[in-house]
């Protein structure tokens, strides 16, 4: 017989996957000799056997619950179900990994109509027992009936108005006997079965409720957030009851061992005098601070106090832990690694270094790297929220506030004017570029986490909210519509891009600063990392960002994020939709000072760091004027008697010009190197902006780095032709003597499943391998990536096809094992090959722990997600050693 069973006394901190976080503990602490009410815990294979058995508890779990009673009754001293010495229990759940309020409690298991005369001979307190009572019909309607609380809620008002009382506390032992008949009256109209009077029973339908809650829907979401596996299950723990609400020497409360919101080494807590736990929680009184405590209990102060230094220092993290006082005695019922703020987690971890509770690289294995997310951006004054309007997808960390805009241009005209606003569209395009520079936030009710909008915002360190589905936006009427309110332009709105709320009005922000704490945190990661961490960043701004945060080199420019602004597009739609290529070279002699303009900037910034240049990769639709819009303005002019023609003809060219550069697929069309090579005078200028940019900074006695990256290439013969070009160009513009000091390297994005199949010819003619894992995922799954997100990934993600969503954490298995394939390839050919990716993925934790694995040189991602791809890679290092296979221990940081 297998054992699913098992008492708090049998069971230790390291059974955690089998008797949960919460089981694992309480037996943990009953061997420690803290005052713990015993108990059994029915372990996480008794979960999984439930499901496998159709959702049924298997006869052989029931039978060694009944034995665990048996054991339970001795210890106690009471019998389960006996009306004079009645035996009361809590069934809670307990998952592996915590999951604070996503699934549900019972207490007083045990209580009937005749057990609850018994409870209060017993006690002799009347008024206490049916007090226990009628909060169990309650509990046990909701969590295993499924009843809405405020069927009973309704109840208990009307009833606490009869009597005229305010506090549970007051109600009388008639009231809540009264109160225990309409509840089960309730509970049966509701659930269409009487309340349980078999004790068994109880317990049974509420072990099966915990089992199921496992798979309800807040619990389900709370998962995905956390990336919590679903296999994990849930244990449950069933414990002797306690008692806080029979009288003023009770009392039930919560203590974290330091402070949650700013990891100050104080206890915090909170508790209430004569209650039960969910009254805390729920907030049906007003609790006082532990530090009262101190004053009305003194010794169960000072032993709380004690105890919670010990729990702390034994699990070397803080603790969350819950207790109850029944008669002036102290009990336990629960402790776990607290749930803390992103500025607590830091502090704490740097604070158990010091207190030499924890080594640097323990420490640095505790940080959540997501926390840093929010350290780094602006965060809203929880307070002063009050009117959420919607909740889309985070798409972007960090607070903004503005007055509403609906399109680009108003974005620019109002910034210009010195107005704060947020860009509100159904999903952005390129051509919103201006408006998203403009614009403190954005908010679209279309696209995923992974789209236009989502992408743009992250690289520039605006908040974004995405996917917004049930907020219209319609930018022809101006106007914002979410259920029966429409906000117009011009609004104040407020965007939470870290939890996807939009809020209606002005909600005052707290800045986000660099703190000791995490300075401390990044130097002991640079300490450990092998992985090194560049940015992504499209011009000097964003540079200068990048180098603060602590990148070691720019990954990624994308050339043709910088021809967006509303001066530089005419130009480039100029170059595109000219007839001939003396046309061409005027609009491109043009935009030959701007771009140089940049680059200079960005050389200037990262003075002796390399800065790797993407030449122009757009599909060309996105730079062309849009043939709705042209075909508008010519019918406009065609009923204009006061035209001459000469207008109408130029937009007949246009439209024709756009006709002919359209593509059924631009996305695998006439862009990258293609464009490079069918119009070399394109990449031609941008290779000598370049150049020219790295003279004049060399001039100044900055140390230049530049690495040319060929976008696209799925051949050998496409790299051969335009590294040619490159070297030619160089040769031009700086000569034999300056070239020694501008030690240029050119490269290729990989990016085209083909061009990892063929590596090894590649390399030939490469000095880098860059993996743009952005293009590659949509390539190698044949899914784009827009259309994916918001059609069917979702489905697919929620049905288990799919572990995670491709375009956030790595597909290693597919796209993973093409990178693995050419590294090795290239590096065949050339040992000297420097490696590594620069999609949306090097900012995500578990894509650079496979990054660390196989051996890749750098992870490349926006600049605000270096400090956390800086963590994450130094927790690659100690999780799975240095390249070289040696482990990473506390002896390898300096002090």
């Amino acid at each position: 017989m297998t054992k699913r069973v098992f008492s708090f006394s049998e069971g230790n901190a390291g059974m955690k996957d089998l008797l949960g976080g919460k089981g694992a503990n309480l037996a943990e602490m009953t061997r420690a000799g803290l005052p713990v009410p015993p108990g059994f815990t029915i372990t996480t294979e008794a979960c999984h056997s439930y499901f496998r058995m159709g959702s049924r508890l298997p006869e052989e779990l029931l039978h060694q619950m009944d034995m665990a009673m048996d054991q339970l009754e001795v210890e106690s001293g009471r019998q389960f179900g006996d009306p004079t010495t009645p035996l009361l229990v809590s069934v809670r759940s307990g998952s592996v990994t915590s999951m604070p309020g996503m699934m549900d409690t019972i207490l007083n298991l045990g209580l009937n109509d005749e057990t609850v005369a018994g409870l209060a001979a017993l006690t002799n307190n009347e008024r206490f027992a049916y007090d226990c009572y009628r909060r169990l019909v309650q509990m046990f309607g909701n969590v295993v009936f499924g009843i809405e609380s405020y069927h009973f809620e309704q109840l208990l008002h009307r009833l606490k108005a009869e009597e005229k009382v305010q506090q549970d506390q007051d109600v009388s032992a008639q009231g809540w006997q009264r109160l225990i008949e309409q509840y089960k009256k309730c509970l049966t109209e509701e659930a269409g079965r009487p309340f349980p009077q078999d004790v068994r029973e109880q317990l049974h339908l509420a072990v099966e409720a915990v089992f199921k809650s496992w798979n309800n829907h807040r619990a389900q979401v709370y998962r995905k957030i956390n990336r919590i596996p679903d296999h994990q299950g849930t244990a449950v723990n069933v414990q002797s009851m306690v008692f806080g609400n029979m009288g003023n020497d009770c009392g039930t409360g919560v203590v974290f061992t330091r402070n949650p919101s700013t990891g100050e080494n104080v206890l915090f807590g909170e508790y209430l005098i004569n209650a039960q736990g969910e009254d805390v929680v729920a907030g049906i009184r007003t609790p006082m601070a532990i530090t009262s405590l101190q004053i009305e209990m003194p010794e169960i102060y000072d032993q709380l106090a004690h105890s919670a230094q010990k729990l702390e220092r034994h699990y070397k993290d803080m603790q969350d832990i819950e207790f109850t006082v029944e008669k002036g005695k102290l009990f336990f019922l629960q402790t776990r690694n607290g749930k803390r703020s992103a500025q607590a987690a830091l502090k704490i971890a740097v604070d158990l270094v010091q207190e030499q509770i924890l080594s640097k690289t323990e420490s640095l294995k505790r940080i959540e790297v997501s926390h840093l997310d929010q350290l780094l951006h602006r965060g809203l004054d929880e307070a002063a929220v009050q009117q959420v309007v919607a909740v889309g997808l985070p798409a972007s960390p960090g607070a903004a506030v503005g007055q509403l805009v609906f399109d680009a241009d108003t974005a620019v005209e109002w910034s210009k004017a010195g107005r704060q606003v947020i860009l509100a569209r159904p999903e952005t395009t390129p051509e919103d570029i201006h408006g998203l520079l403009a614009s403190e936030g954005v908010v679209t009710s279309r696209g995923g986490l992974t789209s236009h909008a989502a992408v743009v915002a992250r690289g520039m360190g605006k908040p974004c909210v995405c996917g917004c589905e049930s907020i219209l936006i319609i930018p022809e009427e101006k106007v914002l519509v979410s259920g029966e309110r429409r906000i117009a332009e011009g609004a104040w709105i407020t965007l939470d891009g870290a939890s996807g709320r939009v809020i209606e009005g002005k909600i005052p922000l707290k800045e986000a600063e660099m703190t000791e704490e995490l300075t401390a945190m990044l130097r002991w990661a640079d300490d450990v990392r092998t992985l090194q961490v560049f940015a992504n960043a499209d011009n000097p701004h964003d540079a200068k960002i990048a180098r603060q945060f602590g990148a070691q080199g720019i990954g990624l420019c994308r050339t043709e994020h910088m021809f967006f602004s509303p001066v530089r597009l005419p130009i480039v739609q100029q170059m595109i939709l000219a007839d001939s290529k003396e046309d061409r070279l005027r609009a491109l002699q043009k935009l030959l000072p701007m771009q140089q303009s940049d680059f200079e900037g960005m050389f200037r910034e990262m003075d002796g760091l390399p800065v790797t240049i993407r030449l122009l990769d757009p599909p060309l639709h996105e730079f062309l004027p849009k043939r709705e819009e042209l075909q508008q303005k010519l019918t406009r002019l065609i009923y204009d008697e006061q035209d001459s023609g000469k207008e109408q003809l130029e937009l007949r060219r246009l439209i024709r010009k756009v006709d002919s550069l359209h593509e059924v697929n631009p996305m695998l069309g006439h862009r990258g190197c293609r464009l490079g090579i069918v119009y070399p005078e394109i990449y031609d200028m941008q290779i000598e902006a370049i150049f020219r940019a790295a003279s004049r900074v060399i001039d100044e006695g900055c140390s230049v780095i530049p690495e040319i990256m060929i976008p696209l290439v799925g051949h050998t013969n496409e790299l051969k032709i335009l590294r040619e070009l490159v070297d030619t160009v160089a040769e031009q513009v700086l000569g034999t003597a300056k070239k020694r000091n501008c030690p240029y390297k050119v490269g290729t994005m990989i990016e085209v499943p083909r061009a990892a199949l063929t590596a090894r010819q590649i390399a030939a003619h490469a000095d880098f391998f860059s993996f743009g894992t952005n293009d590659l995922t949509q390539m190698t799954f044949g899914y784009s990536r827009d259309d994916a997100e918001n059609k069917f990934l979702a489905h697919y993600i929620d049905h288990k096809l799919l572990p995670h969503n491709p375009f956030q954490v790595l597909d290693t298995d597919g796209v993973g094992q093409l990178i693995e394939l050419a590294i090795t390839a290239g590096k065949n050919v050339k040992r000297s090959l420097k490696n590594g990716i620069c999609g949306e993925h090097g900012g995500d934790k578990d894509s650079i722990f496979y990054c660390h694995q196989i051996g890749l040189d750098y992870v490349s991602c926006s600049p605000y997600r270096i400090p956390l791809a800086r963590i994450a890679a130094a927790q690659a290092c100690i999780e799975h050693g240095t390249k070289a296979g040696i482990p990473v221990s506390a002896e390898h940081l300096p002090a």
